[in-house]
């Protein structure tokens, strides 16, 4: 694996094989932050596209005053919020929990014992029905192991935000599961 540093001096030298792998080691990063925030599969691989585009105009101003992952995250972040911004949705600094009224349960019984795999795919599809906010917090913290500060540096939230968001997804997704098996979750 290459140094970070080494990467972005050959990308802006014009190693197109530099680019690859930098597309490559991030487009996980990148897929779960948009992934994230839009819903049409069309959208996303566009947006996707175009993340890496921007890093690759803007990539010979970035100053490594962060790393490189929470950089290219945060392009990923803002043009997923640009987008939705222009597809005129509504995008509420402090979410209201009261609407977050899905239902996710079919009228097909559950069964008593739910699957390791399945409680997990249950968990990413309730995760999608939370604030943008909310899910964003949650990708990153939980998906991309990044801490409140790289957090914070992504979607230009005070950590403390940052943390408080974390807390309130955590909590409606422990009651949505709880609902959902119609048992006491332990922490």
């Amino acid at each position: 694996m290459t140094d970070d540093r080494e990467l972005v001096s050959r990308i802006i030298q014009g190693d197109s094989q530099a680019f690859r792998q930098l597309i490559h080691q991030h487009q996980r990063l990148v897929g779960h932050m948009v992934a994230r925030l839009i819903k049409s599969d069309e959208d996303r691989e566009e947006i996707c596209q175009d993340v890496f585009l921007k890093v690759y105009d803007k990539i010979g101003g970035f100053n490594f005053e962060s790393k490189l992952s929470t950089w290219i995250a945060t392009v990923a972040y803002r043009h997923a919020i640009n987008h939705l911004r222009k597809q005129k949705m509504m995008f509420a600094d402090l979410p209201n929990e009261d609407g977050f009224q899905r239902e996710f349960v079919s009228n097909e019984k559950v069964d008593e014992e739910l699957g390791d795999q399945q409680l997990e795919e249950m968990v990413l599809k309730m995760i999608d029905y939370l604030p943008a906010q909310y899910k964003t917090v949650l990708t990153l913290y939980h998906l991309n192991h990044m801490n409140y500060q790289e957090i914070g540096e992504i979607t230009n939230m005070p950590e403390g935000t940052v943390k408080n968001y974390l807390f309130r997804a955590r909590n409606i997704l422990k009651e949505k599961v709880k609902n959902y098996l119609g048992k006491e979750i332990e922490p």
